[in-house]
């Protein structure tokens, strides 16, 4: 992926700063910058970026579970926030920026300006590389110094509480904000893939959706014919017996929608609709309720098979079962087991765990 080209600046030396990364820190620093310079903001406080940072990476960690590694202290203060202000893992990202810019929480303070170590000036190691036997301190205390006055078109002046955007850049950033920010995430992705290979669609993991998709058509299109079929379900966890026309249900995703994901139909099943409040995004306990979800899948499978065997729902099988004529139940559960395995793996719960 490339940079818009400019005659005018050293694009090269934005498109290598993040050439050698072995935390986030450079990628949420840039995305932070990028936004403020697009709501008009040139001379930005240091602390305005470092909480942007947290509120941007916040629910890729805290609801999505993806690991940013070890010792990434990005993840580690996002954590300890969560707790130090009684947010809530899917907080609204204005709130959050409000809360982190005006906390007078002294843990919380610390937490921010960890990064203001070695960020704020590493990021602008492309522009004032190393001279010959230089230390790290006589690196750092040169690009503070010629980065004030600009030295190499610098992306922006460093100062002790704040940085100055050069105005050189601020055309560029404006006019080029999204390509600039799907350079990062698409930097981040590749970078946090490599920390989760495990872990599905990382890209859609980045960024909180505005308004999560509901489940109308899987419900209408698929769930509603078993229930007619039927009459009623048992819900797999409580036993009770639901009714279409009583919506005493809500679909919901057998492994939690944070880890996979996606709204596919082999995932997703009608349980208790008291149930669902409580089980939220808790992973079900494999050997208890596998077999249950299994026999549910199956039936409501074969009844929607017999009615509309040209159902696009019927293709969201084909990556568990090639040929949709054998519903095998050990297809089946290596496709559900391992990734039951792997969410417990990235610090989901289980039901049991917290009841």
């Amino acid at each position: 992926m490339n940079l818009p080209y400019s005659n005018n600046l050293p694009i090269n030396k934005l498109a290598s700063a993040f050439g050698s990364t072995s935390a986030t820190y450079k990628f949420y620093w840039l995305i932070a910058i990028i936004e403020l310079v697009e709501e008009g903001n040139v001379e930005i406080p240091k602390r305005k970026i470092f909480s942007r940072m947290i509120s941007n990476s916040w629910y890729t960690i805290n609801y999505f579970h993806i690991s940013f590694g070890k010792q990434d202290n990005l993840q580690i203060a996002v954590e300890r926030i969560l707790n130090l202000e009684n947010l809530t893992i899917d907080e609204k990202k204005s709130k959050l920026d409000l809360c982190l810019e005006n906390s007078n929480n002294k843990e919380t303070i610390n937490q921010l300006f960890h990064f203001d170590k070695n960020v704020p000036h590493w990021f602008l190691s492309p522009w004032f590389p190393k001279i010959n036997n230089e230390t790290d301190n006589q690196q750092k205390s040169r690009i503070y110094s010629d980065s004030q006055s600009f030295v190499n078109d610098s992306l922006y002046a460093l100062h002790k509480d704040f940085i100055s955007i050069n105005l050189n850049w601020t055309s560029y950033l404006k006019s080029n904000a999204k390509v600039l920010k799907d350079f990062c995430y698409w930097n981040l992705a590749l970078f946090l893939q490599t920390r989760n290979p495990n872990i599905p669609d990382i890209p859609n993991k980045l960024i909180k959706p505005a308004i999560r998709n509901g489940l109308t058509k899987q419900t209408n299109e698929y769930w509603k014919l078993v229930f007619k079929e039927l009459g009623s379900i048992n819900c797999i966890f409580t036993d009770t017996k639901l009714y279409f026309d009583e919506k005493n249900y809500a679909l919901d995703h057998f492994v939690p929608h944070a880890f996979v994901s996606h709204d596919l139909v082999w995932n997703l099943l009608p349980i208790e609709k008291i149930f669902n409040l409580s089980k939220s995004d808790k992973l079900p306990i494999f050997e208890k309720y596998f077999d249950k979800f299994f026999d549910l899948q199956k039936v409501a499978f074969e009844i929607n098979k017999h009615h509309n065997s040209k159902s696009k729902h019927m293709d969201e099988f084909l990556t568990i079962f090639p040929d949709l004529n054998n519903f095998e139940k050990d297809k089946f559960s290596n496709t559900i087991q391992p990734l039951i395995t792997i969410a417990s793996n990235n610090g989901f719960v289980f039901m049991n765990e917290c009841n």
